[in-house]
């Protein structure tokens, strides 16, 4: 259940209390290990209580998901495509290390497939519609592109939390602009 701000204190405190729960879950096991008696065990409600806000953890997982996705949107709105990719991929990166380990569970995780890619199709359709340079594209042309985008931002990512983040994130990024910009601005020459 998304919160509007306008609930009784008990609901707030419930859905933050199942959230919490949840994503302390994520970070422990793959996603589809949790199940919803040790999730209503940690967050101190029943069942009843649980399907009350959320039909199934499905629901619960996609609410998260969908969440993340319209904060990095909100910090990427006002970039335009293909142009501002550079501070695109630099936004992903500082986002993504703001949000803690169920973030990094969900975009690294071999069991998330499904939401991640949930999100990135969301980030892909809300970022790059204003593009006219895309949008000249055909269906093939789109779909390539943003699979060359999105898995090589994607992998980067992913190698550097798998490496301890050893790296700096600004030699990540820029690492990672320099591979995504020379295949991009190739494509669009």
């Amino acid at each position: 259940m998304r919160l509007t701000g306008n609930e009784d204190l008990r609901v707030i405190k419930t859905i933050e209390a199942i959230k919490s729960a949840f994503e302390a879950l994520i970070c422990e096991k793959d996603y589809n290990k949790i199940t919803v008696k040790e999730l209503c065990e940690r967050a101190k409600i029943n069942k009843k209580t649980l399907y009350h806000y959320y039909e199934t953890l499905d629901y619960l997982l996609a609410e998260i998901q969908a969440e993340l996705s319209e904060g990095y949107l909100e910090r990427v709105k006002d970039f335009v495509l293909p142009d501002d990719l550079d501070k695109v991929n630099r936004e992903f990166f500082l986002y993504a290390s703001e949000q803690g380990l169920a973030y990094e569970k969900i975009t690294c995780g071999g069991t998330y497939h499904a939401i991640r890619d949930e999100m990135t199709n969301k980030v892909t359709d809300s970022a790059w519609s204003k593009s006219k340079k895309y949008q000249k594209l055909n269906d093939y042309e789109k779909k390539v592109l943003m699979g060359f985008i999105n898995n090589a931002v994607l992998n980067a990512y992913r190698e550097w939390v798998q490496d301890g983040k050893k790296i700096p994130m600004d030699e990540v990024i820029e690492i990672t602009n320099k591979i995504v910009l020379g295949g991009v601005n190739g494509f669009f020459k």
